[in-house]
């Protein structure tokens, strides 16, 4: 279900997905604090898995520069950020984001996302995941949905093959991240097939 709740001079449009046990939407200004917090206190979990942060990546300049770009994005129908928070507590938990969006004959986009380190491994993301691409296939029309982790990540793996993504092969050097050039597992979901899983 998607609820509107109003807009912001510098978010994204205002969007509600909700599911059993978390929501997601847009991230707003006011969720700075939280977001740091969060991002600061799980920084050695996550740090292995993602491009190199920047030395000011916590502080409220950068999250609004973030936040001026997602709202870019949205606009321009190029990528597509949420933060994922629990329901019956309303604490943000992580994040996940539909980026690289492709038109014409490919109808297509990328899907990324994190977990705070105290919440990762209870469902969280799985369940955005699904919120995201009940989005991605519903209002955005698209018709594939592609991730990639390295191949170690064995909890990444188990999380989209539980979705219902399909592995699909193996590209080297494929990311930048923590610092050096890292193969990643490639994985894609069709519309056709999220329809059939849902």
């Amino acid at each position: 279900m998607i609820r509107l709740l109003g807009s912001g001079l510098i978010s994204p449009p205002a969007v509600r997905l909700d599911g059993p046990h978390c929501y997601i939407r847009p991230p707003l200004p006011r969720d700075w604090r939280e977001w740091s917090d969060l991002r600061a206190a799980s920084r050695a979990f996550l740090t292995p898995w993602e491009p190199t942060w920047p030395a000011d990546a916590l502080t409220r300049a950068a999250f609004s520069r973030r936040l001026r770009r997602q709202a870019q994005e949205w606009r321009d129908d190029l990528g597509y950020s949420f933060l994922i928070f629990d329901r019956a507590t309303d604490a943000l938990v992580g994040g996940l984001g539909l980026t690289n969006i492709r038109r014409g004959v490919a109808q297509m986009g990328t899907l990324g996302y994190w977990a705070g380190q105290p919440y990762a491994r209870n469902g969280y993301v799985s369940g955005g995941t699904r919120l995201a691409l009940e989005f991605a296939f519903g209002q955005l029309g698209l018709h594939r949905v592609e991730a990639a982790c390295l191949p170690t990540n064995l909890p990444s793996r188990g999380l989209l093959e539980k979705v219902g993504f399909t592995h699909e092969g193996y590209a080297r050097g494929y990311l930048r991240i923590d610092g050096a050039w890292r193969d990643h597992v490639l994985y894609a979901i069709l519309r056709e097939e999220w329809q059939g899983n849902s």
